[in-house]
């Protein structure tokens, strides 16, 4: 048998869309022999539709393209996604065109319903296994979540007889490590029904998801044996010799393609990808963002650059008397070397404008938090003003770090469409500064900017230190607090220091409205804030004087 496994950038919601670029990637495999095609989950309609799925128009439009793509697609066996309604349920399904018509559908056991997953809210389960033949081989069609349970799986396909390959397929979101974890998954799914598995998974930016493809096919005894590209769209062909039952051969037809070199590599390559998705999917060619001559604009300068090209990139410097001739000669060294468009725009008129306006209110004052957070508003508005009259999309340039501690200023640098590293630790972000450079093999990010103190440059002498705690100890304690929900006890029963523990935890639960009202921005970790982190805004229970 010659599968092939087409991984490819789906677009919710755009049905027709969807259905050509898989009409293409079915013309490329009928060429090359194969005879069982299999697309991702949901791959008709994307995912992950959301709330479109109480439509019953989308639903009844989702189906009728599964129908036509059958009708256009005869040549070959198919497997694909799509949202199903049937007598009055929904179901995540997978359709198993032949002859030019839906042959079969499975409909998925295993619904998540965590973290980003909110499946049970949309879904009923399915109840009855689909083992399909294709030639001499039995193929049972899973559905992503499905293989991630092992002992229930097995159960599900005890009746089903012997079974040579088991097809899953899967729209699993890109986080960093999530890739070793899907190898082991799928690897000890082959060894316990000791058959091959031919997984297929989705490829592209859906808001703040990123797909990395990596469709993967694993022989019986556990050891994965090629992978699609990463980040990429991709078509993986390989003959499944299954003449000796309980153990299935399988042979690449190609070369496999290039993996990322490590963890670093990864995110940046799922930050391009969310960058260029995010912009183009919602109608956007050119983008737009402050550059202060700091490390977090640089590097989302750099990744957009690298997304959209740099034609397609503007940079704007606003300064005012509090930024340094140092950080503004960086700020354009960076355009310069990425070859993106650089204005300047000083803001020290308008600030002192602004300033003697707001004396009329009784209190008003130069030097407090206010006066330091109006020239970020300043800032926003100016970029939002740009955006509004040219129609580019506007990058905000804040990191995790700052974002979980409420370093910034709503309306001000908050202000934007999309958040490049929203979901990137500070100490992150100075590595991949440092990436961008060598993979460039020459100064794109000035070696000033990587070296320099941080600083918001909101007043005299001003340094992130003043305000927070070194990085390199922010970032443990919030990868501790935020992605693993440990308790400040365990924390500091860690070696963490008690005091800065406690104000760290404090920063992170006052600040929750802040980042209720930043834009969406890219997830590279297990647990972002937004879909991955849900606590409410008015909230008097103190994590930091927990005892747990």
């Amino acid at each position: 048998m010659r599968i092939g496994l087409g991984q490819f950038n789906s677009v919710v919601g755009d049905l027709s869309g969807n259905c050509e670029r898989m009409r293409g990637i079915y013309e490329q495999a009928v060429r090359a022999g194969v005879e069982l095609l299999v697309f991702p989950e949901l791959a008709v309609c994307g995912y992950p539709p959301e709330d479109l799925l109480y439509k019953k128009s989308f639903l009844r439009d989702s189906r009728l393209a599964v129908e036509n793509l059958a009708a256009e697609c005869p040549g070959t066996t198919i497997v694909a996604g799509f949202a199903e309604e049937c007598c009055g349920n929904k179901y995540n399904a997978a359709a198993v065109l032949r002859d030019g018509r839906i042959s079969c559908i499975y409909r998925k056991g295993m619904l998540p319903n965590y973290g980003v997953f909110d499946e049970q809210r949309y879904f009923s389960a399915g109840g009855e296994a689909v083992v399909i033949d294709v030639g001499a081989a039995a193929v049972a069609i899973t559905i992503c979540f499905d293989i991630w349970n092992i002992d229930w799986l097995a159960g599900f396909l005890d009746a089903s007889g012997n079974i040579d390959m088991v097809v899953n397929i899967s729209a699993s979101p890109f986080h960093m490590g999530k890739i070793a974890k899907r190898e082991e998954t799928i690897g000890r799914c082959a060894k316990r029904l000791r058959c091959g598995v031919a997984y297929c998974n989705l490829v592209g930016g859906q808001d703040e998801l990123i797909f990395d493809g990596r469709s993967m096919l694993c022989d019986s005894s556990g050891a994965v044996v090629a992978k699609a590209a990463a980040f990429d769209e991709d078509l993986l062909i390989a003959d499944i010799d299954v003449s000796r039952r309980g153990g299935a051969e399988i042979a690449v037809v190609g070369t496999p393609a290039e993996q990322p070199g490590d963890v670093l590599d990864e995110i940046y390559e799922a930050l391009v990808l969310g960058t260029r998705d995010y912009t183009r999917k919602n109608g956007f060619e050119k983008v737009l963002l402050g550059l202060s001559g700091g490390i977090d604009s640089a590097v989302t300068a750099a990744i957009a650059a690298d997304a959209l090209g740099a034609e397609n990139v503007v940079g704007i410097s606003m300064p005012s008397k509090f930024n340094s001739a140092e950080t503004r000669s960086d700020a354009e060294k960076l355009a310069r070397n990425l070859g993106i468009e650089f204005l300047e725009i000083q803001i020290e008129t308008t600030l002192a404008q602004f300033d003697e306006a707001l004396k009329t209110f009784k209190g008003w004052d130069t030097k407090g938090l206010a006066y330091e957070n109006l020239q970020a508003r300043i800032r926003g508005c100016i970029l939002m003003s740009l955006s509004n009259q040219a129609g580019l999309l506007v990058l905000t340039t804040g990191n995790k770090s700052e974002t979980a501690v409420g370093y910034s200023t709503l309306y001000g640098d908050t202000a934007g469409g999309f958040g490049i590293i929203k979901d990137v630790l500070k100490t992150v972000v100075y590595q991949l500064a440092e990436r961008i450079n060598a993979k460039a093999g020459r100064e794109i990010i000035p070696p000033a900017v990587i070296t320099r103190a941080p600083s918001a440059e909101l007043r005299e002498d001003q340094k992130d230190s003043d305000s927070l705690p070194d990085y390199d100890l922010l970032d443990e304690i919030l990868k501790g607090y935020v992605e693993e929900d440990k308790s400040a006890r365990e924390l500091i029963e860690s070696g963490l220091p008690d005091e800065i523990v406690r104000k760290v935890i404090r920063l992170v639960d006052r600040n929750e409205y802040k980042r209720r009202l930043c834009p969406p921005g890219i997830r590279i970790t297990p647990k972002a804030f937004g879909k991955d982190r849900r606590l409410p805004i008015t909230n008097r229970y103190d994590s930091g004087k927990s005892t747990g």
